[in-house]
């Protein structure tokens, strides 16, 4: 389980690293709700590297505030690689941000299938054209998985910028 200081900790990295570059973030969530948002503006001077993310639960908010194709979200579902894949570029481009994460998964404690069980997050990270994704399983509760999802949407945040400097 991820603690709220360990969060903390990962989001002053970020900021400390997008700040130095001059970058900005952005993030389209969905099972997070705006965690990972909160956790990158609760470090003082975050407008510095911060403008704005978007809480798109729905299918109808991811469509209309980060562009995803309808037959995206058909074909693969809200909880699916295809679909992390367009939020993050459409957040990125949306708010005209340097880099952007996106997620979407089920937290829980219900919404889960024999396909994608409780716990299925997926995360995609992109800047400037490239888009990384994966999915990951995480277990707990409802509370355990959104702040499981939070760091390693951070963490991977951080891991694309250390990549950004060579």
């Amino acid at each position: 389980m991820h603690t709220d200081a360990q969060i903390d900790t990962l989001a002053r990295t970020l900021g400390a690293l997008l700040l130095a570059r001059g970058w900005r973030v952005t993030a389209a969530e969905s099972c997070t709700g705006g965690g990972i948002a909160q956790a990158i503006t609760a470090v003082a001077g975050s407008s510095g590297w911060f403008d704005m993310a978007f809480v798109t639960y729905s299918n109808q908010a991811k469509q209309q505030l980060v562009g995803v194709p309808a037959h995206t979200l058909s074909a693969h579902g809200a909880v699916s690689e295809a679909t992390v894949c367009a939020m993050a570029r459409g957040a990125l481009q949306t708010a005209a941000a340097d880099i952007a994460v996106a997620v979407s998964g089920i937290a829980g404690p219900s919404g889960g299938s024999p396909d994608k069980p409780v716990g299925t997050v997926c995360f995609a990270w992109a800047q400037a054209g490239a888009v990384h994704s994966e999915t990951r399983m995480f277990t707990g509760d409802r509370h355990s998985v959104r702040q499981q999802t939070i760091a390693h949407a951070l963490h991977g945040l951080i891991q694309l910028l250390g990549q950004a400097q060579s």
